[in-house]
């Protein structure tokens, strides 16, 4: 990326809010998903992350965590695969004695000009991404968050709104709002805490390698603030809900960081 985005934390200082938490963060390799391991462990957490294959990204990621002090963890695959997904709550528990936390993260989009565009396969790999695997990574997760542990869920302002060239990632979108407010029924008497970061336009890698060059170009120029978020902004809501000494009376909360815009309902 020309215009590499802010995903390393820079200059935030942590309080050991997470001190002594065992972290997995799906999709945990940039943008997002690096600024929250990253934010994690400068809170004092271990932070273990998935991502779909080997990078320098992951590395780096990994690195660091390292630096905060903190142990570190990658399992590269694809969490398209339910028995994968078991696999890595599986390990990072293993290696860490436990799991507190959970960040669901991990996302894939295609944008499509016309709806007879959108195929059945493409469909098909959006939900197993986006909305399946959180749920087999929850389930799996369960058992070992059950007594006070807390999931975050990344949802986006297109499950808010749709959005007509992202048609299949905006339902699973949706379908991540939805699941965050079950989740957090469901799982209340475990004392299971599950909320939802629901961003606007965040400039990671994802943008450029799935958008055209034009809308790259303007991507987040439609907001109040005339850009799109950094994932350093972002990562900030993940800890707050992470933390029970900031959101202990939290759960089934949609945060939805837009940059000044405000939607009705």
């Amino acid at each position: 990326m020309s215009d590499e985005p802010r995903d390393e934390m820079r200059g935030y200082e942590g309080r050991d809010l997470l001190a002594g938490k065992k972290a997995l963060v799906t999709g945990g390799d940039s943008g997002i998903g690096r600024a929250v391991a990253v934010a994690f462990a400068k809170e004092g957490a271990d932070v273990a992350i998935a991502y779909l294959e080997e990078s320098d990204d992951a590395h780096h990621t990994l690195n660091l965590i390292e630096t905060e002090g903190r142990r570190a963890r990658a399992y590269p695959g694809d969490l398209a695969d339910p028995a994968h997904c078991a696999d890595v709550v599986g390990q990072t528990v293993a290696e860490f004695g436990g799991l507190d936390l959970l960040v669901n993260n991990v996302a894939f989009q295609s944008p499509v000009d016309d709806f007879l565009d959108l195929t059945p396969e493409q469909w098909r790999r959006t939900f197993d991404v986006n909305i399946d695997s959180f749920f087999h990574t929850t389930r799996a997760a369960v058992p070992h968050l059950t007594g006070g542990g807390a999931i975050v869920n990344t949802g986006s302002i297109n499950g808010l709104r749709g959005n007509k060239q992202l048609i299949d990632y905006a339902a699973t979108k949706g379908a991540v709002t939805a699941l965050t407010y079950s989740l957090a029924q469901a799982l209340m008497e475990r004392r299971i805490r599950v909320n939802c970061v629901a961003p606007g336009p965040v400039w990671t890698p994802l943008i450029p390698a799935t958008l055209p060059a034009e809308q790259v170009a303007e991507f987040g120029a439609q907001t109040p603030y005339g850009r799109a978020a950094q994932p350093d902004e972002i990562a900030p809501s993940y800890v707050f809900f992470a933390a029970d000494r900031l959101s202990s009376y939290y759960t089934g909360e949609v945060l939805a960081p837009l940059g000044g815009e405000t939607l009705p309902g």
